[in-house]
């Protein structure tokens, strides 16, 4: 126990006897509502300290609340990411279908549309890496009746001949190769040239003279000259034409996609062009219905 020095004593004693009054009358006076003041004085005391505790609890709890719900958030928004995901590729899956059923509708409708041309369907299953050459393969070879020199057209127009068959594929250089060409003609004025490529996106039409007229714009068929090709096919259109020396410089876009091939057809036959609907015979002034046909003459 702590010894008090005398000189204090006496004062610690009288704190102690004023404070013991002081507590005495506390609980002795009563306030209004018949509270007693050292039950006022209590609950001052104790109020602040109530308040910090409060406060504490509170916040603890928003913080901790805070912290379940982001995580509970940030899983959801993993999961819904992930869904978004797996809907972005499976809308991407069907929107190639689609593209595709529609590519094969076309094919379909083109090959019923020229039934009297002996073609078969092939898709293309790879492509030249180098810059050299430009040729695709197609999944049809000598199993499917394909040989050398054979056309490939698809319903935009040519796409190039068969230079290598193998048993089950086969290997296509296409029109814009350098060593390629087709037998072709002007739409218009049918005027007659071969046309190659130049290892660009773009034909050459070679051998025209600059005394012909030839406009921007016409169209390019195939001549059926080369033995390869049927007549009138789409080539292309012109799209560029300048005098030289000694022939026009005449550049031509391809009628096919050749960029992006998927599905082409391969002529198994030639024929000379092709079909047309015939003209309706004329009835000559004065005929009579069910009239004698003049003999033939024997070749």
């Amino acid at each position: 126990m702590i010894a008090i020095p005398s000189r204090h004593r006496s004062l610690a004693l009288l704190t102690a006897v004023v404070v013991a009054q002081v507590l005495l009358l506390a609980v002795q006076i009563k306030r209004q509502q018949q509270v007693r003041l050292i039950r006022v004085w209590a609950v001052e005391l104790i109020t602040p300290v109530q308040r910090a505790g409060a406060w504490t609890i509170e916040r603890v709890h928003r913080t901790w609340s805070s912290y379940i719900g982001l995580r509970h958030t940030r899983s959801e928004n993993e999961q819904l990411r992930a869904e978004l995901e797996r809907l972005e590729l499976r809308n991407s899956h069907l929107e190639s279908r689609a593209a595709e059923a529609d590519r094969l509708a076309g094919l379909l409708g083109f090959q019923q549309a020229h039934a009297e041309m002996n073609m078969v369907a092939a898709r293309v299953i790879g492509a030249s890496a180098g810059t050299a050459t430009q040729t695709i393969y197609i999944n049809r070879g000598e199993r499917g009746g394909l040989r050398r020199n054979m056309a490939v057209i698809t319903p935009e127009g040519v796409v190039g001949k068969i230079i290598e068959v193998y048993a089950g594929s086969s290997q296509v250089l296409l029109l814009t190769d350098k060593e390629s060409g087709v037998g072709a003609l002007l739409a218009g004025s049918r005027i007659q040239s071969p046309v190659g490529g130049a290892g660009e996106p773009h034909l050459v039409m070679k051998y025209v003279s600059n005394d012909e007229q030839v406009n921007v714009g016409t169209a390019v068929l195939t001549s059926g000259q080369d033995r390869i090709f049927p007549k009138d096919l789409p080539v292309g259109t012109i799209v560029e034409v300048k005098p030289g020396n000694p022939f026009k410089t005449i550049r031509i876009k391809p009628s096919a996609h050749l960029d992006r091939l998927e599905e082409v057809f391969v002529l198994l036959s030639v024929p000379q062009s092709l079909p047309q609907k015939p003209p309706e015979p004329a009835t000559a002034p004065g005929s009579q219905k069910g009239a004698a046909k003049a003999p033939a003459t024997p070749p």
